[in-house]
């Protein structure tokens, strides 16, 4: 049977336990669902949003490629993943990574392989709005993203 993603860029919120039942219910086959749901942070209170902005459909088609990638190394049972763009305040969801497994660790290095890769691949750009009224800045690349997904290959 060919597992495919269910992969979503979406402006509105999702809601995690929604995405979960979704996926698991009624899947005698699942035995492990890990769940990553990134917010955006106030950054100690200087940033009153982050604004996210995407390649339309360059930004699915990656995110298919890199979800396609997961199920077939880590032999998932589906995976579903929702990222959000436009302005998003402190505390509101960004991003959402489901993986369900026959056994947990299976389930844990697919929902990491995803994000390790959505974070250096997919065509998303972040933009901070700060609560002082000044210009955000652009988000920069980290070296640590870089060094997070290199540790799959």
């Amino acid at each position: 049977m060919i597992i495919t993603p269910t992969i979503r860029v979406q402006h509105e919120d999702f809601d995690l336990q929604t995405e979960v039942d979704r996926l698991s219910k009624n899947k005698a086959g699942i035995g492990a669902v890990v769940t990553f749901s990134g917010l955006c942070r106030d950054e100690g209170g200087r940033l009153a949003a982050l604004e996210l902005e995407h390649y339309p459909g360059m930004a699915v088609a990656e995110m298919t490629r890199i979800g396609e990638l997961a199920i077939t190394r880590f032999g998932l049972l589906g995976l579903t993943a929702i990222h959000r763009y436009g302005k998003i305040a402190p505390g509101e969801n960004i991003v959402l990574v489901v993986a369900v497994a026959p056994h947990r660790q299976a389930a844990f290095d697919g929902a990491n392989f995803v994000m390790d890769f959505l974070k250096t691949a997919a065509p998303f750009w972040k933009k901070e709005h700060r609560t002082d009224g000044a210009a955000g800045d652009w988000v920069a690349a980290k070296d640590a993203d870089d060094a997070a997904r290199d540790k799959w290959k």
